[in-house]
């Protein structure tokens, strides 16, 4: 999700201009008035390079060093700009620490950007979400671009380094696309793109943090239904059935590996995976990891030991490219790969192209993509253990908030503390989006100790949150209000609900892709003028990433089959005012029609109910009604018996007490469900992928 903030980030720079008698008043008032948010942001938080000296706060990092020495190791190779980006092998959504070589050489710590370094200059671009964290993290070395674009890097990069120079990348940090946008865009310049395998900043980066103590798992058999032989020759079916007869498989997502074996590891924050290539024939199969942290145990479980079509074989993880390219280089060969995740380095020796094959995504993200019957059943079963804990957090904060003794920051370490209560939690999925008041309109902002927000009853607050659990991952977004929401924050979010509803009901032909769908989840906004601008759904996996690619409404998203778990999340954020998100869970499920046999709908399957006070009932259709009120008829049945189980008596009570049947509908609903269901059915006939 993508939102700018344009207006508080430029408010840094307007209080490093207020006279100091202003400065000081401002800052007494927001700390007797106990927002520490507030009184951080009178700080002179953000640099200043014009000044002489320079200004830098405390939280910028000094450079001078890693720059040098990049610089140093850049000369003998004869490039005269170096390119980083920030991600790793894998093209992660989440990264490593070791891999967050972009925040080592700027000290930008934001989950977006890129980096260029020159013999005499530095520059950084990243979105407008993190300009301000640019300037108070970066220090004068370097330049902030406030863009993202491959065409903007481009063209400084011509302006910086002369006709003829060369300009250096590590291919394993390119995307095919990335790789190909810059090579369009220098083409006719006389600069060459030079691939260098081995990374330079790792060259300086003499504390560079080491692998995580390894704890790479295989799952117990209670949470899988499928072996990985079972896997293997599902797989190998899908690679001999294709016209292009292609010989080998290349898996370079870290989330395939982990599917198709049926491990998880800890090497990336938040997600159970670890570092791993595989590299899959008709007859063989080379898993790529660190040998040296695979037990014995886990030998034996993968057939290590042997040769044949269903037996593993370890090699470490650096060898990829090389064992590639033996592989490559035999007679009538050819490598399928999926663009989206294959870095560049490996792509390049996949030499001459007949012996290559493509695709958007390989055949394991698509296969793994719908659900068998026991990921489905375990999947809803944590759905039902994480409501709990989200329902302990919500009814903690009505009674604490009033009280005036909670944060954003404890409000987000509660939640993750009633998880880890529950059975086979394994830890948050994400860092826990906790937002108050103008803080809830960054849609993807997260606290910390400087900018914590006490929690009050006279602001909205937003809670985005989810657990990893052995059985499945969870994600769920709810916005309350303590006090007496505002007119148009009741609207607001009412109309933020009646998208999730007309999505969650719609009823669309199997096959078609999530954005011909996507524009229900927003019509009640639009009508009102009202927008958001992020994406209105993702997939989630089974104890795997929460953002499961590729399934969700955006264009490059796979179609909808029975089977697929999604997000839906509409919401509304009014700059430095308020945010409002709702999101849940839902799996595509078959459903019988009038005159179709090969329909689907979504079933929710987050279960927490919606803040009462926010929902204007007037606006509400009668068929959207009648969803609510089945949708709450639901949680009673599946999560009430799990609060019996635990022995949870309170929190029963407020579950039926937020789960009471809404009994009127008004008349003058702006958003008629049955037409946008009609409308939605047939753009959706007429695009069905």
């Amino acid at each position: 999700m993508h939102i700018s903030s344009a207006g508080s980030q430029r408010a840094g720079s307007v209080w490093l201009k207020m006279p100091s008698t202003v400065w000081l008043w401002a800052l007494s008032v927001a700390v007797l008035t106990g927002n520490l948010f507030s009184a951080a942001a009178y700080e002179r938080t953000e640099r200043n390079c014009s000044l002489t000296p320079p200004y830098l706060p405390s939280t910028a990092v000094n450079t001078t060093l890693q720059l040098q020495e990049l610089r140093e190791q850049m000369l003998p190779l004869n490039i005269s700009a170096y390119i980083i980006p920030g991600t790793d092998a894998h093209l992660s959504e989440y990264i490593a620490p070791r891999d967050a070589r972009m925040a080592f050489m700027t000290g930008f710590t934001g989950s977006a950007g890129t980096a260029v370094v020159t013999q005499t200059k530095a520059a950084l671009w990243t979105d407008s979400r993190y300009w301000v964290q640019a300037e108070r993290q970066m220090d004068c070395n370097w330049e902030l671009e406030e863009d993202v674009s491959i065409i903007s890097v481009a063209e400084w990069l011509i302006s910086e380094v002369p006709p003829g120079g060369n300009i250096g990348f590590d291919p394993f940090l390119f995307s095919l696309q990335t790789q190909e946008s810059y090579d369009m865009s220098l083409e006719s310049s006389n600069r060459i793109l030079k691939s260098i395998p081995v990374n330079l900043v790792d060259q300086v980066w003499k504390e560079r943090p080491p692998l995580p103590p390894y704890n790479l798992t295989r799952l117990p058999d209670r949470v899988i239904q499928r072996t990985w032989q079972m896997k293997v020759d599902q797989i190998r079916s899908v690679m001999t059935s294709n016209p292009y007869q292609p010989t080998a498989l290349l898996l370079s997502a870290l989330d395939e590996t982990a599917w198709l074996f049926n491990l998880r590891g800890n090497d990336i924050p938040y997600n159970p995976f670890f570092y791993s290539y595989t590299l899959l024939t008709l007859d063989e199969i080379w898993l790529f990891v660190h040998t040296d942290r695979v037990s014995e145990d886990l030998k034996v479980y993968l057939s290590a030991s042997c040769t044949g079509p269903l037996c593993v074989q370890l090699k470490s993880y650096d060898s990829v490219r090389e064992h590639l390219k033996t592989y490559v280089a035999q007679p009538e060969v050819k490598v399928w790969i999926g663009t989206e995740y294959t870095n560049y380095a490996l792509y390049e020796i996949i030499t001459p192209q007949e012996k290559l094959m493509t695709s958007s995504y390989s055949p394991v993200l698509t296969t793994k993509a719908v659900k068998d019957e026991t990921e489905e059943r375990i999947l809803r079963e944590a759905h039902v253990r994480d409501a709990v804990a989200v329902i302990q957090l919500l009814i903690w904060l009505e009674k604490s908030v009033p009280k005036g003794n909670v944060t954003e920051l404890s409000a987000a370490e509660y939640v993750n503390y009633c998880r880890s209560k529950q059975k086979d939690n394994k830890g948050p999925s994400f860092e826990t989006i906790s937002a108050s008041g103008p803080n809830a309109a960054l849609a993807h902002y997260s606290p910390s100790e400087g900018t914590s927000r006490r929690l009050t009853v006279d602001e909205m607050y937003l809670v985005d949150s989810g657990g990893q659990y052995l059985d499945g991952t969870t994600d769920i977004t709810r916005t309350v209000h303590w006090g007496t929401p505002t007119d148009m924050q009741k609207e607001a979010f009412t109309r933020v609900l009646m998208g999730n509803i007309e999505i969650s009901q719609t009823v669309f032909p199997s096959g078609t892709s999530g954005v011909r769908i996507e524009m229900l989840g927003r019509r009640a906004l639009w009508e009102v003028g009202l927008n958001y601008g992020h994406g209105t759904g993702h997939g989630v996996g089974n104890y795997f990433g929460v953002h499961e690619w590729p399934v969700g409404f955006q264009t490059n998203n796979i179609p909808f089959r029975a089977g697929m778990f999604t997000s839906i999340e509409p919401g509304y954020y009014k700059e430095n005012d308020f945010g409002i998100r709702i999101e849940d869970i839902a799996v595509t499920i078959p459903v019988h029609t009038k005159y179709g046999h090969n329909f689907l709908t979504f079933d929710t399957v987050s279960l927490v109910p919606y803040d009462r006070k926010l929902i204007d009932t007037s606006l509400l259709s009668a068929k959207q009604l009648q969803w609510l009120n089945k949708y709450y008829e639901t949680i009673r049945r599946l999560v009430g018996p799990e609060l019996d189980k635990q022995g949870l008596h309170e929190e029963k009570d407020w579950m039926l007490r937020n789960t009471e049947p809404f009994t009127e509908a008004g008349s003058s609903a702006s958003v008629c469900s049955s037409s946008l269901t009609l409308i939605a059915l047939v753009f959706a006939l007429h695009n069905v992928v």
